[in-house]
């Protein structure tokens, strides 16, 4: 279910970094909001700063200048320890490579991030079971990730990203260390993950083909966002 309010939101935010004796300008008052339901795909030439805005949208780097707001809260002025809470709670994150925890199993790995939001046991499993049951992965759950494929593990690093139940999913070329046929399957069942859960969610992908399967399309292009 949508709400009015979106999940991120980008207000003009602006970034430039030390460079010799000048600034490299990597943003310039660049606006964008993904809303509770909407998937949208961030794409880019490499270089053109995916990453660095996810940085920012997830609250792990600050803007020189702008806002951040995650479901309508102005995080731009929030100390360390808020924006910790805020993206412990509230963001969840995938990257290219799974850094699954190897010494636990597929359903521990899940269970991690509840129990340190203070989750019991009992709820945290059964909230693990859940996520990977729809990912496909019930015949896996306890085996550890040195025993699942590739496809399997990152499937499993989803699941522990929407653990939680975050408002909002930030995802770096989720499927961009599989093979094309996997990555399809991953990113098909990622999309729909999404949806079921109602969050929004912005994916940094290359893939064109995935891109065009998103709610809409954002380019980030010479640090603007250009929409389509």
């Amino acid at each position: 279910m949508t709400t009015s309010t979106p999940a991120l939101e980008l207000r003009d935010v602006s970034r430039s970094y030390a460079e010799g004796k000048g600034q490299l300008e990597v943003f310039k008052a660049l606006n964008l909001a993904v809303m509770p339901g909407e998937i949208v795909a961030l794409v880019g030439q490499s270089g053109s700063g995916k990453s660095s805005l996810l940085h920012i949208a997830g609250l792990l780097e600050a803007p020189t200048s702008g806002e951040v707001l995650i479901a309508g809260q102005n995080c731009s002025t929030l100390d360390d320890a808020a924006r910790t809470r805020i993206r412990r709670i509230g963001i969840g994150f995938v990257y290219q490579f799974h850094h699954l925890l190897p010494e636990f199993s597929a359903v521990e790995n899940v269970m991690m991030p509840q129990l340190i939001a203070g989750a019991t046991k009992q709820a945290a499993m059964a909230r693990a079971r859940d996520l990977l049951t729809r990912m496909g992965l019930e015949p896996r759950l306890e085996h550890r990730p040195t025993e699942l494929s590739g496809g399997e593990q990152q499937r499993v690093a989803i699941a522990r990203a929407l653990a939680n139940r975050p408002l909002l999913l930030l995802a770096d070329e989720p499927t961009g260390n599989l093979d094309p046929s996997t990555a399809a399957r991953v990113h098909d069942e990622l999309l729909r993950l999404i949806q079921e859960e109602g969050l929004g969610a912005l994916v940094a992908t290359h893939n064109h083909e995935l891109a065009n399967g998103m709610s809409r399309i954002a380019r980030l292009d010479q640090g603007r966002i250009i929409e389509g």
